[in-house]
Formats: C-alpha cells, structure tokens, sequence
C-alpha cells in the first residue's frame, strides 16, 4: 500500500482522498484551517456535480435554468443545456470529507504543511496560492478577484443576471433565503466597478466576503508532487468557477494514478484547447455585445461547463 499526502481539504483534495481511499491508498490530507468549508464561492455546479458527488443532490438549494446578460444596448438570453444547481459550498466540502473519512482517508486540520514528509506521492490541492506550487518553483497563475455580498429576502427564480464589465462581470443568482450580487474582475478595478454598482442599483448588502480566482493552467513536470483545482489555476476563463473543472482533473488524476507525468499529457491536452477557445469565444461576446450587440442573437443556448 503507497502512503499519499494531499495538502488541502478543499473540494478537489477531499474527492481525491475519497476515491484514492476507496482504490486502497493509504491517504492522509493535511489542510491549514481549523475547520473543512469553502466560504467564498456563489456554489453555482452545473448538474454535471451530481456526477462526481451523487449525495449531494440533497444539498440543492434552486435549479438554474438560464443567463441573462445585460450589455448597455442589448440582453442575451442564454439558455443552458444542463441545468446549473445552487449549493452550498461549504456543506458540499464536508459532505465530501465525511465520504473521504467513511472511506479511510485521514484528515488533519490546523496543519500547515507544505512538503510532507515520509509521504511518496503529494498532491496539493491547497487553493489561489498554492505553498506547494510556490514550493516546486512554479510561477503563479494570473489572478482575478471575486466579491459576493447578500441581500435578505427570498427568490425563487430560475434564472442569473450578469452585466459585463470590462474584464469581467457582476452578477445576481437568487438563492433560497436570499439574493447574491457579485463581480469577478481584475483586481485593482473590482471594488470600485462593484461599489458603483451597487449605489446605482441602490442595494445595500448586508454582508460580503472575497476571495482571489487563478486562472491558467499550471501542472508541473514532476513525478512526485502534482497539483489540482484551484493549486492548477484551473477556472473557467468566463465564470472563475473552478469545481466541476477541478473534478475533472481530478478524474484524469485518478485514471492515471499514480503516474503524475501520464496525468500531466493528458490534463493539458483535455483543458488548454478549451481554454483557448472559450477565452476567444469571451472576447468576441463582449466585443460584439458592447460595439456591435444587433449582430449578436437575443436567445441561444450554451453548454455551461464547456464550449466544445
């Protein structure tokens, strides 16, 4: 039995202690907090979770059926071939590590770890700013920041509005007990952009909370430490979600297990094509939808979690 470290009991981490314990690894994940729990994060999974995470079907809050996007002169109604579901990440997270502890996978929280030692394999799997991938020498992703604030009060629609932004977009997703706005952009201009916002809209959250996005795709070359998730910068180039992407990954891992070169060809080979197309497929939506939005159709419909 080979002895497997993953650093961070995030999403991706707790899957892959899940599965590799159910394979027979003898799994230990290392996470820094005292507590399992994503905050941060609108918890907006296409129903492709349920494919990973079937206990989680519990877990839906509302069924997310279509976008709006609201450009100055014009709004595109795009309807999703599979339905988006609203969760709560944080109850996803120790849904997960509850399977991964039922499995035998063993969970040590308040350790901050960066280079396990003893263990043959590492996996980090700890998030935005990954000591592991600082640790290997890697370069960090590029970064966008998100910030979601609450409005109380129910809404039971079916649908999110977004408004682009120059790099990015602000959003609305009605939850079951209350109503989330938010923005993802680069840094330096999110605030400002989600404060203007907000006073012309004349909403006054009750609460908010932020958290930085990577974005590019980092595996290193390395047969025995490799990264997933959010450690990867592995986000959608138009959303920053990164979840069922990351599950993803971390099926390919699994497959490959424990080959981490193996993983690395074909994690790259699956994820930079649709990275680069659907980068280019933003760029010309906004660049239609701000100059040129008569060109663009009123209605269609997308795959949410990936273009091609």
């Amino acid at each position: 039995m080979r002895k497997i470290a993953i650093v961070g009991a995030g999403i991706c981490g707790l899957y892959l202690g899940w599965k590799l314990s159910e394979k027979g690894f003898e799994v230990t994940i290392f996470e820094k907090k005292n507590e399992i729990g994503k905050e941060t994060c609108s918890g907006l999974f296409s129903q492709r979770i349920l494919e990973f995470i079937p206990q989680s079907k519990k877990l839906i809050e509302n069924e997310i059926e279509y976008v709006k996007i609201n450009f100055p002169s014009k709004t595109l109604k795009i309807k999703f071939s599979k339905k988006f579901f609203l969760m709560s990440h944080y109850r996803l997270d120790n849904l997960v590590a509850s399977l991964a502890e039922t499995a035998g996978a063993k969970i040590f929280l308040n350790n901050n770890i960066f280079t396990p030692p003893d263990f043959p394999l590492v996996i980090g799997c700890d998030g935005s700013f990954s000591q592991t991938r600082k640790n290997l020498g890697l370069p960090d992703p590029e970064f966008y920041l998100g910030i979601q604030g609450f409005l109380a009060g129910k809404e039971r629609s079916n649908f999110v509005e977004t408004w682009p932004t120059k790099n990015g977009f602000l959003w609305k997703i009605p939850r079951s007990r209350e109503t989330e706005y938010g923005i993802i952009e680069k840094p330096e201009l999110a605030k400002n952009i989600f404060e203007n916002f907000l006073k012309e809209k004349k909403i006054i959250l009750e609460r908010q909370r932020s958290a930085a996005l990577p974005q590019g795709l980092i595996i290193p070359d390395n047969k025995k430490v490799t990264l997933c998730g959010d450690a990867a910068g592995l986000t959608k180039p138009w959303s920053g979600g990164g979840v069922v992407w990351g599950l993803v990954a971390a099926n390919i891992l699994l497959r490959n297990f424990p080959d981490f070169l193996k993983y690395k060809i074909e994690v790259e080979k699956h994820f930079l094509r649709q990275i680069s197309f659907s980068k280019m497929v933003k760029k010309l939506v906004y660049f239609f939808g701000f100059n040129l939005p008569w060109l663009l159709p009123a209605n269609f419909k997308i795959e949410g979690d990936f273009l091609l």
